[in-house]
């Protein structure tokens, strides 16, 4: 076969990567900087000594981020997405004779839901509204009517519709039921504080596209070291047994298989910019006043945000406006041909689109997204 396809010769028409000049007001991918882009024009070899040192500093700095000791925790980077991270989690330390209960109230709960089914893993579902937080009360509840649980998973920031779900509260319940807790923690993990030893959480599970502001291709997990180490010979999997990850990683830095080396090294430089920032702490702070400020410009210009209560600073699920004659597509079309690229709605049963404020996004990108969409909902009720 010779010449271009017909697929070829519209990508060609249609993308000129030169000119792609956009940020992502998305909750990850997301917009970095230009130097977390530029320390991916190395290229290394997986087995190399000073690419294993990377590896091990990566684990070390992500402990020190969750406020564990490497003697109680260690930290596992798994290729792949966030799911996958999760995946090799649920389908790694979750026995044959446990019985997990996922906590879900959206897209990514239900997503456990389904890993749990796949492999066959024994489970209670406790699922509430998508605008609404599971309550410890009611897990107590589940707890009574099925004694042989051993694990509960939930996630922490639902992305589906931005919810900030109370890791506080259902720490205390597992705490005193003894359970194993598996907190999902994507996109929250390094843009909130949560000191996973006092929480008590066992794995806690987040992605290198997210808070902390690196480029997709892994995710990592925040392991309890005496449960991980008890989960050895038991993953369904062979590509996402997390043990013997952990195993072969704890030895040198080495992974099993192919390292993604320069998702690594933009890793590496995100988290000397997030040290940079401030920290933890200070990235809070901006994506908070970033939250806050997007949330009052679009009351002001007609949009109603979806959740009214436990929002989390991420992102921001909004109603489609009444007031016009709304297309999510001509929407999503205007504001990235002036700079800006967001999310469709997730929600069930109602009407939204979604706005991030994580990755490399301040105040002026607000006030900039805000005047765009107040511009477009002037235009469209002059039409």
């Amino acid at each position: 076969m010779s010449g271009k396809t017909k697929v070829i010769e519209q990508y060609e028409k249609e993308i000129n990567h030169s000119k792609i000049n956009y940020k992502l007001l998305t909750p990850g991918p997301l917009t970095t900087s230009r130097t977390v882009k530029e320390a991916m024009l190395v290229d290394h070899c997986t087995w190399d000594d000073d690419f294993k040192v990377i590896t091990q500093a990566i684990r070390q700095r992500l402990l020190d981020l969750a406020s564990v000791s490497n003697e109680a925790y260690t930290a596992v980077l798994m290729q792949g997405s966030g799911s996958f991270a999760v995946e090799s989690v649920l389908s790694s330390v979750v026995g044959s004779t446990d019985r997990l209960l996922i906590c879900t109230n959206g897209a990514y709960g239900q997503r456990m839901v389904q890993m749990a089914e796949y492999h066959g893993i024994d489970h209670v579902i406790y699922q509430v509204a998508e605008n609404e937080i599971p309550q410890a009360e009611k897990i107590e509840e589940l707890l009574v009517l099925h004694p042989d649980i051993t694990a509960l998973a939930m996630i922490h920031s639902e992305t589906t519709s931005g919810i900030l779900n109370p890791l506080e509260a259902i720490s205390a319940v597992t705490k005193k039921h003894k359970l194993c807790f598996i907190v999902d923690a994507m996109s929250s993990f390094g843009g909130i504080p949560i000191p996973v030893g006092e929480l008590g959480i066992d794995f806690l599970v987040s992605s290198a596209n997210k808070c902390i502001q690196g480029v997709p291709g892994f995710g990592f997990v925040i392991c309890q070291k005496e449960l991980l180490k008890k989960s050895a010979g038991q993953a369904r999997t062979l590509s996402m047994d997390l043990y013997d990850q952990f195993r072969v990683m704890d030895i040198d830095g080495k992974w099993r298989f192919t390292s993604p080396t320069h998702t690594v090294l933009a890793f590496w430089q995100a988290l000397e910019e997030l040290a940079d920032e401030g920290g933890i702490d200070a990235r809070y702070d901006r994506y908070q006043l970033n939250n806050e400020r997007l949330r009052e410009r679009m009351a002001e210009i007609g949009f109603e945000a979806y959740v009214s209560e436990n929002q989390g600073p991420f992102i921001t699920s909004f109603k489609y406006p009444e007031s016009i004659q709304f297309e999510f597509q001509a929407f999503y079309d205007y504001l990235k041909a002036h700079g800006y690229a967001i999310y469709p709605g997730k929600i069930s049963d109602t009407d939204c689109f979604r706005i991030g404020n994580i990755g490399e996004i301040y105040l002026e990108d607000i006030e900039k997204v805000a005047g765009l969409i107040q511009q477009y909902m002037e235009e469209r009720k002059n039409d």
